[in-house]
């Protein structure tokens, strides 16, 4: 099946679901209208039986350059039952084997949404980094917990107050993706894994899930909760504007009264 909404693709095939971030002119930054597909498409995966595992992937060129940040401004997320929440909601809970397929860059969300799939396959192309920092705000999706559990503290201090890229092999060795494979090849193999997952007895893929994922599943909701409300109030706070406001217009942000 195919969603009408252009910008996110979604196809079922063998029991999976394939999500695409399909907005390659704007290097796939993601709108509120496009977090809505992908949360809706989860929901849905998640209710029906005929679906076992979802995929999320990108182009072989890009994965995400994270939040459009027009669209953003022209639209902050209004409370926790707004589109952005529903996705990573979604995500933290979905209870089947969820991957991903990485090229390219991962910037913010484009990053933190990794940290809840359970298989991550990486091009060598991929560049992954969460900016937060840089933009006057601070970490979300639980970032600030599970970046420090996956990489270690000063690691994590590294990639999340300095918000600079790291490469493939670097994310290979924290723990954040399992394989690294040319661009052309990361989408085709996700496609093999999860077609493997899909032949397994369901009931044993969501148990073994939940019991990994049981002692956290309460900490990475309240984590999610601290997280966006510091960033709903953050955003509203000099530095961001700063920051939003330097972003439009091309030029290098001065923090000094921030």
């Amino acid at each position: 099946m195919n969603a009408p909404f252009k910008d996110i693709l979604t196809h079922t095939e063998a029991g999976v679901m394939t999500i695409t971030l399909n907005r390659l002119e704007r290097k796939n930054a993601i709108t509120s209208a496009m977090y809505g597909a992908m949360a809706d498409a989860l929901a849905a995966a998640q209710t029906d039986a005929a679906i076992r595992v979802v995929v999320l992937q990108g182009h072989e060129t890009i994965f995400s350059a994270g939040n459009d940040i027009g669209d953003f401004l022209n639209k902050p997320p209004a409370g926790m039952d707004s589109p952005v929440f529903r996705f990573l909601h979604g995500i933290a809970a979905f209870s089947k084997p969820l991957l991903a397929a990485v090229c390219g860059p991962a910037v913010g969300v484009g990053t933190t949404m990794l940290l809840h799939c359970d298989l991550v396959y990486a091009g060598d192309n991929a560049a992954f980094s969460m900016p937060f920092v840089n933009l006057g705000l601070c970490p979300e999706a639980a970032s600030s917990l599970l970046v420090p559990q996956m990489m270690g503290y000063h690691r994590a201090a590294e990639a999340l107050l300095l918000g600079e890229p790291f490469m493939a092999e670097a994310a290979l060795e924290v723990g954040l993706v399992n394989r690294v494979v040319s661009p052309t090849e990361a989408s085709n193999l996700a496609q093999s894994v999860a077609r493997k997952l899909a032949a397994k007895p369901i009931t044993s893929l969501v148990e073994t899930k939940r019991l990994m994922k049981k002692g956290q599943q309460q900490l990475v909701a309240q984590q999610m909760a601290e997280e966006g409300a510091s960033f709903g109030r953050m955003l509203q706070e000099p530095a961001a504007k700063e920051a939003f406001g330097a972003f439009m217009e091309k030029r290098k942000p001065d923090f000094s009264k921030s």
